[in-house]
């Protein structure tokens, strides 16, 4: 039996997500457990920085109007969602990263940058460089939500395949599946990247971990589990 994939982040990377993933033969199901909201922010004097990283599309839909003044300086994005965003934003430079955040400061550090403007989240990861000083400000918040929601854990009562696309969403997807007194044995997870499924935990039927950190690596891997395909990566629940 074919699987349906919960799609778990917030919109409208949600709604990507399920037309990427329905492309590959599985049915989604969006059920966000998070609500992105914008947060007020104070931008820094431009000329005390030479770029802007984003390590999120919600960094880039998110700043606001504050975000003006950094529109000519060069935008080093994390992925291609994050660069699309950065471009729609009105970035006209905009370079992206062949990895996760730590392999976006090589690439900024070997491009001779030394003061950048990390745009990012409330929940972030505090990534660092020697000899890259980082201006950071939190321009969205991720809300968490307190309760499945109705769609997702019928879904999941079914036995569908849940996406984690972080540790964050990793944590919160378990507590809720335990307080909502599901069977992980009848689910199973995939994820990101090895620390997203740790923190989702070992307990469901099976934990597929994309070879990188991408978003296409991690459909592909999904759309197998969906699909009951083997997959090298797929671990068995304990």
């Amino acid at each position: 039996m074919k699987r349906k994939l919960l799609i778990l982040r917030p919109q409208a990377g949600a709604e990507r997500t399920a037309r990427r993933i329905a492309e590959l033969g599985v049915d989604p199901v969006v059920a966000p457990l998070f609500e992105v909201v914008p947060l007020a922010w104070q931008a820094p004097d431009p000329a005390a920085v030479e770029a802007v990283m984003l390590t999120s599309a919600n960094a880039a839909s998110h700043a606001g109007a504050s975000l003006s003044p950094f529109l000519a300086h060069p935008c080093y994005a994390v992925g291609e969602a994050s660069a699309a965003a950065a471009r729609a934003a009105g970035f006209g430079d905009v370079r992206i990263g062949r990895g996760d955040g730590k392999r976006l400061l090589d690439r900024l550090a070997a491009d001779g940058i030394e003061r950048v403007l990390h745009l990012c989240g409330r929940d972030h990861l505090d990534l660092e460089r020697p000899r890259l000083r980082l201006v950071r400000r939190f321009v969205y918040a991720a809300e968490a939500s307190e309760t499945l929601p109705p769609d997702a854990a019928a879904a999941l009562r079914a036995g569908a395949v849940a996406l984690i696309h972080s540790p964050r969403s990793g944590a919160l997807f378990r507590g809720l599946v335990e307080a909502a007194g599901l069977d992980p044995a009848r689910i199973a997870v995939a994820a990101i990247s090895p620390a997203a499924a740790a923190a989702a935990g070992r307990r469901w039927s099976a934990v597929a971990i994309a070879p990188v950190p991408r978003d296409h690596a991690l459909l592909e891997v999904a759309a197998k589990l969906c699909k009951g395909d083997a997959i090298e990566a797929t671990e068995s629940g304990a």
